[in-house]
């Protein structure tokens, strides 16, 4: 299976601006620029999009395990947080922290953070960040 999304970027770094946009329409010429990248303005970034990619795949893999654990969950919601910082050479992605919320019924604790720990480390957005991948799981009752 391949997914494939385009970017496109026009003019210099501070004054330019830029659109992703992915195969499947999800995003369609979704606009971004220094100013939503580095200094908080509106409009999304890179980061964000890795976060929101991240939190889906880590929550799919957190359901695959709970089912064969056997435990269906009725929700989970996950937030990633992805850290930018600077280096000398520029930029790299240095954390991602991810903050899940889990409705199991008839899950224990100490289950649920097995399972959790091991989708933190199995999903696929996990295995190809070179990042350190931090994670509070929490199952609610």
């Amino acid at each position: 299976m391949q997914s494939k999304a385009t970017a496109a970027w026009e003019g210099e770094i501070k004054e330019g601006k830029g659109q992703m946009s992915t195969t499947s329409n999800a995003l369609q010429s979704v606009p971004y620029t220094f100013e939503s990248r580095f200094e908080g303005a509106d409009g999304t970034n890179p980061e964000e999009l890795l976060g929101a990619a991240h939190a889906g795949c880590f929550s799919m893999a957190l359901s695959m395990i709970l089912g064969e654990a056997g435990m269906t969950p009725e929700r989970i919601e996950t937030q990633a947080t992805v850290t930018l910082e600077r280096e000398d050479e520029g930029f790299a992605i240095k954390k991602v922290h991810l903050d899940t919320t889990a409705t199991v019924p008839g899950a224990n604790d100490a289950d649920f953070q097995e399972a959790a720990g091991k989708a933190k480390g199995g999903c696929p957005m996990s295995k190809v960040l070179n990042a350190e991948i931090t994670m509070d799981a929490r199952l609610a009752s």
